[in-house]
């Protein structure tokens, strides 16, 4: 995921500044799909001014706190946002979750252990889950189709994860972790 796509995405909603990409990040739920740490946020926000793609359109200054550097996207950036739109849209994902790497060890573990930790990580996830499709139903009457999309794969993802939990956890149970073959 690309740090300027969402700079600039969110610039084309209006001027704003890193804080406050930063907070509405956070108010549009969008961390459950989009890792944005506030230090890289700066840093892009200094490279897309580098580079013509953002401009500085005030700065306000206030005794008792640090200036708030207000941008706004260029022409250049627009053109920019598009091409960084379109290249995340064709990118193809390796799957990496840490969890692959815990399984493929988990023949050498106490099974009761590993289904204990497993049955953990399914609640949590189903906690996870009713968040997201509480926030897709508060967010469907007035949200772009495609902001309701992103949503609605990571709900479906979820959803998923919990069915492949769960017959891992009875794996798990039955003590067929060690056994090769099947599924």
């Amino acid at each position: 995921m690309s740090v300027k796509l969402v700079i600039l995405g969110l610039l084309m909603e209006g001027e704003k500044h890193p804080y406050e990409i930063q907070q509405i990040v956070n108010e549009r739920h969008m961390k459950h799909y989009i890792k944005l740490a506030a230090g890289s946020l700066y840093y892009a926000f200094d490279q897309l001014e580098r580079q013509g793609y953002v401009e500085v359109v005030d700065v306000v200054r206030d005794t008792n706190r640090p200036d708030k550097t207000i941008y706004r996207i260029t022409e250049k950036g627009k053109q920019h946002f598009e091409q960084l739109l379109l290249e995340e849209l064709q990118k193809h994902e390796h799957i990496h979750r840490s969890i692959y790497a815990g399984l493929s060890f988990a023949a050498y573990a106490d099974a009761a252990k590993v289904s204990a930790v497993l049955e953990r990580r399914l609640q949590e996830t189903k906690k996870q889950l009713e968040k997201l499709k509480w926030i897709f139903e508060q967010k469907r009457p007035n949200e772009y189709v495609a902001k309701l999309y992103v949503l609605k794969g990571v709900i479906m993802h979820l959803e998923t994860d919990i069915e492949w939990l769960q017959q891992l956890i009875q794996v798990a149970n039955n003590k067929k972790l060690h056994e090769k073959g099947g599924s």
